[in-house]
C-alpha cells in the first residue's frame, strides 16, 4: 500500500515538473507574439457586445459572426488609424524643416533672440548665457532633427514586422471572437480557486480593462484632438503630428500632454508671439485639463476601483517594462496583485470562534 502510494506520489511530481517544464517551454517559445495575443483578447472582449449583436443577425452562425465582426473592426477602427497615421507620418517629415525655419532665425542672429528675451522678467539675468542658449539651440535643432529621421527610418525598417503580427493580431482575433469565451472557461477551469475567487478574478479583469482602455483612450482622443486644434489655431506645425503624440502621452496620468503644449507656448512667447502663447495655455491647460480631472476618476479610478496613486505608478511601471501596451497590462497585473492578496488573506484568516 505504502509503495503504491510512493509510487502514485512520483508520478504526479513528475507530471507536475514536465507540464511545468514544457509550459515554460511553449512561452518562451511564443513570447514573441505574447503581446499581440494580449492585445487581440483585449480587443475581443471590448467588440464582444459587437460580435454577439452580429452573431443573432446571422442567428447564430458564429463563423459568419466572427468574419463579419472582424470585417466592422477593420473597416471602423484600423481603417481611419491607418489613414491618420499616414497624415501623421507626412506631417513628422516636415516637422524637421518647419522647426529649423524657426530657430534659425535666433541661432544665426543673437542679437535678435537678446531682444525677445529683454522683454522678459528676469532678462538681465539670462544675459550672459545667450551664447550658451544658441549654441544649445542649435543642438537641439539637430538632435530632434535626428531623431525624427531615426524613427522614421525604424518605422520603415519595422513595417514588415509591424504588418505581420497585425495580421496574427487579426487570426487570433477570428477566433477570439467565435470561440473566446470556451477558452476564458478553460482557462479559469485550471486555476486551483473556487468558482467564487474565478469570478472575482474573471471580474476584475473585465473592469480593469474596460476602465483602462476605454477611459484612458478616450481621454486621450479628447485631449489629444484639442490640444491638436489648439496647435492649428495659432499656427503652430504639424498640429496633426503633436495631437497623436499628446493622445499617446496621456496615458500617463498627471503628466501627459503637458510634455508638448508647455514647451510650445515657451517658444511662441519667445518668439514675441504672447497672444498665441496665452491662447495655447488656456486652451491646453484649462480646458483640455479639465477634461483629465473631471473623466478619470470617473471612468479609471472608479470602475478600476483603485487610488489615483496606484493608478499612476502602475501605468508608468507597465509602460516603462512592457512598452506601449503597459498603460493597460500595469494596472492588470496590479489590480491581479490585489486581488490575489485578498484571496490569500480569506485563505489564512482565522475563523471565528462559535461560542456554545
Amino acid at each position: 500500500m505504502m509503495e503504491r502510494v510512493t509510487e502514485d506520489r512520483f508520478r504526479k511530481s513528475f507530471l507536475l515538473l514536465v507540464v511545468a517544464g514544457i509550459s515554460i517551454l511553449f512561452l518562451f517559445m511564443i513570447r514573441g507574439f505574447l503581446m499581440t495575443l494580449l492585445v487581440a483578447a483585449i480587443v475581443a472582449g471590448l467588440l464582444h457586445p459587437v460580435y454577439r449583436w452580429v452573431l443573432r443577425g446571422v442567428r447564430g452562425r458564429s463563423t459568419l459572426a466572427s468574419l463579419l465582426t472582424l470585417g466592422l473592426t477593420i473597416v471602423a477602427i484600423f481603417g481611419p488609424l491607418a489613414t491618420l497615421a499616414g497624415i501623421v507620418a507626412q506631417q513628422a517629415v516636415n516637422l524637421t524643416d518647419n522647426l529649423g525655419e524657426m530657430i534659425r532665425p535666433y541661432i544665426e542672429n543673437p542679437d535678435l533672440l537678446r531682444s525677445r528675451l529683454a522683454r522678459l522678467p528676469g532678462a538681465d539675468r539670462i544675459e550672459p548665457m545667450l551664447p550658451q542658449i544658441a549654441e544649445r539651440g542649435a543642438q537641439v535643432v539637430s538632435s530632434i532633427g535626428s531623431f525624427l529621421v531615426k524613427q522614421v527610418s525604424a518605422v520603415t525598417s519595422g513595417t514588415v514586422v509591424f504588418l505581420f503580427n497585425f495580421a496574427i493580431m487579426l487570426y487570433a482575433l477570428f477566433f477570439f471572437f467565435a470561440n473566446g469565451e470556451r477558452y476564458l472557461r478553460t482557462i479559469l477551469s485550471y486555476l486551483p480557486f473556487s468558482e467564487d475567487d474565478n469570478v472575482r478574478l474573471l471580474e476584475r479583469f473585465i473592469s480593469v480593462t474596460k476602465a483602462t482602455v476605454k477611459g484612458t483612450l478616450l481621454i486621450g482622443v479628447i485631449q489629444g484632438t484639442i490640444n491638436g486644434i489648439a496647435f492649428w489655431v495659432v499656427g503652430l506645425p504639424a498640429p496633426a503630428f503633436w495631437g497623436v503624440v499628446m493622445i499617446v502621452l496621456s496615458v500617463v496620468p498627471a503628466v501627459g500632454g503637458a510634455l508638448v503644449w508647455v514647451p510650445a507656448a515657451v517658444l511662441l512667447a519667445l518668439t514675441g508671439r504672447y497672444v498665441d502663447a496665452v491662447v495655447l495655455t488656456a486652451i491646453c491647460g484649462a480646458v483640455s485639463g479639465s477634461v483629465d480631472n473631471l473623466l478619470r476618476p470617473r471612468l479609471v479610478g472608479r470602475d478600476t476601483q483603485m487610488p489615483d496613486l496606484l493608478i499612476l505608478i502602475s501605468t508608468l511601471g507597465g509602460i516603462g517594462f512592457f512598452g506601449v501596451s503597459g498603460f493597460v497590462v500595469g494596472p492588470l497585473v496590479a489590480a491581479f496583485c490585489i486581488t490575489f492578496w485578498e484571496i490569500l488573506a480569506e485563505l489564512y484568516r482565522p475563523s471565528p470562534i462559535v461560542k456554545s
